[in-house]
């Protein structure tokens, strides 16, 4: 019995392993000649390091953020430093070091010779121009406010998303968020040294992209340090600019415009785009302004700058605009969940939007300037 059944075991294995061998030939042959979507979908390639770098990004941000408020950067422009020497100047724990700049080199932002105690951490070619606070191309103001403000806020996003409620200043005081903002000179200093940081960029490329030839004059509404209307009247000669903001943002325009040299043909003009109108120009420029607000407000803000220009003037409105079909443009969507944290029901918007919201007033043709990173003007024509 045994013998026999090994056997026929033995002789049903030699069977069934060429039957094996023809279905496998077979089954190769049938995915072969299977177009390559479905063998994507068949037999998938998951990985989940996407998830776990998106999901524990913050620890890269608040290591980048507290190296801004540190001055590390400003510290390594001056000469290269070895961890303790970075400890000594920044006042570290020693326990900070080497993993502080360890990490930070891991990131690409510092660069390291050698190895050991004795290695030492220079500034990369772009956190040197950047994130130094003595270098004119510093942007590190937007991440000087993100550290102080919108790190912890972002802390609340579920209770945002859950409420539509604003998670900044607000959520305790019930003050308007630029109310708030604006009492201290201080914290209004840094948050328009933020946006000049954030803005510079795409304010320039505005500046140099856009046709200005058939246009003599400008008015930037919620100027802030005048920033852009210095920049269009530096590239373009004929043009004359108003940077217009509320009257406590005006002093600190008007030393930035005399700063640049340019103040015969940039000034600074105190008003509030919601109560007074808006100066008359040939081309009114917001550059993040639009977001701040609702659509009732937004269409109130057009219906004014329709008001203001003259026929065949341009309304440009500078953002991280979100791509129409809301899919690709990460930044424009996460800054659209920053203003619900900010203001509750603000939100960004795609070029489309605003297309749509310009011709409900009248303005006849529109187009879009892709400037910097994410960043694109939206311009109307009346």
């Amino acid at each position: 019995m045994r013998g026999g059944a090994c056997c026929f075991s033995g002789r049903s294995l030699a069977l069934a392993n060429a039957t094996a061998r023809q279905q496998s030939r077979a089954n190769e042959s049938v995915i072969l000649s299977m177009p390559a979507k479905f063998l994507g979908g068949m037999m998938p390639e998951l990985n989940p390091s996407h998830i776990m770098q998106v999901g524990m990004g913050f620890f890269a941000s608040k290591t980048l953020l507290s190296a801004v408020e540190l001055g590390l950067f400003t510290a390594l422009s001056k000469q290269p430093m070895t961890g303790a020497e970075i400890a000594r100047t920044l006042g570290l724990n020693p326990r900070a070091v080497p993993d502080f700049p360890d990490a930070l080199v891991a990131l690409g932002f510092l660069e390291r010779a050698s190895e050991g105690a004795g290695a030492t951490y220079t500034n990369t070619p772009e956190s040197g121009k950047f994130l130094d606070r003595g270098s004119d191309g510093y942007i590190g103001g937007i991440l000087e406010m993100a550290n102080a403000r919108l790190y912890p806020f972002w802390a609340d996003l579920t209770e945002a998303l859950r409420t539509g409620l604003p998670q900044n200043e607000t959520k305790h005081s019930g003050e308007p968020m630029f109310a708030k903002l604006y009492q201290v000179p201080e914290r209004l200093e840094q948050f328009m040294n933020a946006m000049s940081g954030i803005s510079a960029g795409n304010f320039n490329a505005f500046a140099k992209k856009f046709d200005f030839s058939s246009y003599r004059t400008l008015c930037d509404v919620g100027g802030a340090t005048g920033q852009l209307s210095c920049m269009v009247a530096a590239a373009n000669s004929h043009m004359r600019c108003t940077s217009f903001d509320l009257p406590n943002v005006v002093p600190i325009a008007t030393r930035k415009i005399v700063q640049a040299g340019l103040s015969e043909r940039v000034t600074a003009v105190g008003g509030d785009f919601f109560v007074d109108p808006l100066p008359k120009a040939d081309v009114i420029t917001m550059g993040m302004i639009l977001h701040d607000w609702n659509l009732e407000k937004k269409k109130v803000l057009i219906r004014k700058t329709y008001d203001a220009l003259p026929e065949g003037g341009a309304f440009v409105v500078i953002e991280a605009l979100i791509d129409d079909a809301r899919r690709k443009n990460a930044f424009g969507l996460l800054m659209s969940l920053n203003m619900l944290i900010e203001f509750g029901d603000a939100f960004d918007y795609s070029g489309s939007d605003f297309a749509s919201w310009c011709r409900e007033v009248g303005f006849r043709r529109f187009e879009i300037i892709p400037l910097t990173g994410p960043s694109s003007a939206a311009v109307a024509y009346k």
